[in-house]
């Protein structure tokens, strides 16, 4: 009897075909779904144990802040600025809050903007309660 080469022939071709498009098969589908199983498990794993969580700088200098919510960037120069009623200067508010200098400057301008503070003289500025908007 002769061998059927029919068959043998038809699955040479069918894994040339894979092979050249970089089709998966069924064993590399299993082994990326065991290492995502794996993966899931690592990450709840680091969740439920409190690894990975991160706290602000100033969140961490500051000790009031674990019993209120976290100061946005606004509310934290707003209060240095409440605390000098004749005025602080931008280096002072600079060395203050620790924040870039970029970052300050469009926390200033936008205050000044929508009139929650005041500029006093160049580079020095004061609050402005909500009554008193330009």
């Amino acid at each position: 009897m002769a061998k059927r080469r029919g068959k043998a022939s038809f699955d040479a071709m069918i894994k040339l075909f894979m092979q050249t498009y970089n089709i998966p098969t069924k064993r590399d589908i299993d082994n990326l779904m065991s290492k995502m199983d794996r993966l899931e498990k690592l990450v709840k794993s680091t969740a439920k144990s409190g690894k990975g969580k991160r706290i602000s700088e100033n969140a961490a200098n500051d000790k009031t802040s674990q019993h209120k919510s976290p100061l946005t960037a606004s509310n934290i120069v707003i209060e240095i600025i409440k605390k000098f009623e004749d005025g602080i200067c931008f280096s002072d508010i600079l060395a203050k809050t620790g924040f870039g200098e970029k970052k300050l400057r469009n926390v200033i301008y936008r205050l000044d903007h929508i009139g929650k503070i005041e500029r006093k003289n160049r580079g020095v500025y004061v609050y402005a309660p909500e009554g008193l908007k330009k």
